[in-house]
């Protein structure tokens, strides 16, 4: 786990380095002019969705409780990119993304949840469905459950 000053862009991109699963809690921002240029804030400043190609293996999974990490933007006619669709071609089998702001305070039960569910083998999309489930039914905590999708197939 890197905290605070230890979550300099260079380490964390050497913890992700063929990570059987990554968690990243930071700010994330979408860049619709640019969205490999989308990023997510780090004590040094931003990783952006280029620096993920700089690894010699991508994260088998990988956890973004952080905003608009699921965004995309349209590119040309038939394409969409941002961090998910940048992932998921450079090897990550499966990533845990969010399409809007949520509530910090309201996503640790789900990321909570969500780990219990991978540690019991399930798949992130399986986990995800139960960690939704498990949340209080107040409006905060059923958005932010609902604000986060899974890809891929891990």
């Amino acid at each position: 786990m890197l905290e605070g000053d230890e979550a300099r862009v260079p380490r964390v991109l050497r913890e992700l380095d063929g990570a059987a699963l990554a968690h990243i809690a930071a700010h994330g921002t979408f860049r619709a002019d640019s969205p490999l240029f989308s990023s997510l804030r780090m004590a040094d400043g931003p990783l952006i969705v280029h620096d993920f190609e700089r690894l010699d293996r991508s994260p088998y999974r990988i956890i973004l409780p952080c905003c608009d990490t699921a965004r995309f933007a349209s590119v040309g006619a038939d394409e969409l990119l941002g961090l998910v669709t940048a992932l998921l071609p450079l090897g990550t089998a499966g990533v845990v993304a969010c399409t809007a702001p949520v509530n910090d305070a309201a996503a640790v039960p789900l990321m909570l949840a969500l780990h219990k569910g991978l540690d019991a083998g399930l798949s992130l999309a399986e986990a995800l469905r139960d960690a939704r489930a498990s949340l209080p039914g107040d409006a905060v905590h059923q958005a932010t459950g609902w604000a986060f999708t899974a890809f891929g197939a891990a």
